[in-house]
């Protein structure tokens, strides 16, 4: 049995404990298990705060502060009804957001985020983290359904920035406050790996939490989701990957596919980079249509922030009606 982590006291400015954060790459599989904690009684989790570390960062006298103006258009953000209130900023902020999104029940409550985490442990000192992992080959070629990247060389950068983020915030945080969950594992044995994770939480088990499929748009545990990559990506696109990854995908544990990296040539660059860009700006304009990504662009690269600020809205609004 994995031995809880320790009880967390309230951090700078909180009025109690600090969210257990949730952190792993985009595409890893943190929604889904968002819905396994939300099926426990004792746990809450409203879903993704990247806001929260998004926004924020030292000034040149090395004093935490927000960029106010995006933060105001951040869908995630918009989406939680949290307020600004006047006259806060940096530390008290961050503090005051949290306590907004804190369950008035007293339950424990997670929060999941896919960027900044170095900052969030700068910030939150002894905070509880559950890292995810998923293969980065699986999470490159998800990408592409998104509409992040065109083609997987391309599709796996924001895993290769997750994975470095975390090797920067490690140090910062104890190693009993991390517990390490990979989707593979998760879906092959989901009730063992759930039980690992309310053992680290501190939390008697409950079967509920398997059902989490039962009133959302998820299929029930698949473990057929697992290794996708083995049966639709081409070797090509496996060398590209794996020559990107480098030593990235046996550090995290992930065994090689067999084929020879490789780092591709300048012609071949060019060409993937192209293709990328093309596929992404087709994806935004049948979800977006041109007028909104042409308008954020230009309105973005003039500095016209009210216009700017009503095609970000714009976007949020619709970006909406294609969440799980």
């Amino acid at each position: 049995m994995i031995q809880a982590s320790a009880t967390p006291q309230a951090g700078p400015g909180l009025a109690g404990p600090p969210p257990v954060l949730v952190f792993g790459a985009l595409r890893s599989g943190t929604t889904v298990f968002r819905l396994m904690l939300n099926h426990h009684g004792g746990i809450r989790n409203p879903g993704e705060a990247d806001f929260l570390f998004d926004h924020i960062a030292r000034d040149p006298a090395g004093v935490w502060r927000y960029d106010r103006p995006a933060l105001e258009v951040d869908r995630v953000f918009l989406a939680r009804g949290a307020t600004l209130r006047p006259g806060l900023d940096g530390e008290a902020l961050l503090a005051d957001m949290i306590d907004q999104i804190r369950p008035a029940d007293g339950r424990l409550y997670a929060l999941n985020i896919h960027r900044g985490i170095a900052d969030a442990a700068r910030l939150l000192p002894g905070v509880r983290v559950i890292r995810m992992l998923r293969d980065p080959r699986d999470v490159a070629r998800s990408s592409i359904g998104m509409g992040w990247a065109g083609n997987t060389y391309f599709g796996v950068d924001h895993w290769i920035g997750t994975e470095r983020e975390w090797d920067e915030a490690a140090p910062l945080i104890q190693p009993e406050n991390v517990l390490e969950l990979r989707y593979e594992a998760l879906f092959r044995d989901l009730e063992g790996q759930l039980r690992r994770v309310c053992d680290f939480l501190g939390l008697p088990f409950s079967a509920t939490m398997l059902d989490y499929h039962g009133n959302s748009t998820y299929e029930p545990p698949d473990p057929t989701l697992v290794e996708q990559w083995r049966r639709k990506l081409s070797p090509r696109d496996l060398a590209l990957v794996e020559g990107k990854l480098g030593p990235l995908l046996t550090s995290r544990g992930y065994a090689p596919s067999g084929h020879a990296p490789v780092r591709p040539g300048l012609l071949e660059r060019l060409a993937l980079t192209a293709a990328n860009k093309r596929d992404v700006w087709r994806f935004a304009i049948r979800r977006y249509g041109a007028n909104v990504v042409l308008g954020e662009k230009i309105t973005r690269r003039l500095g016209l922030r009210a216009a700017h600020r009503r095609i970000v809205l714009r976007q949020g609004e619709i970006a909406k009606r294609f969440l799980k």
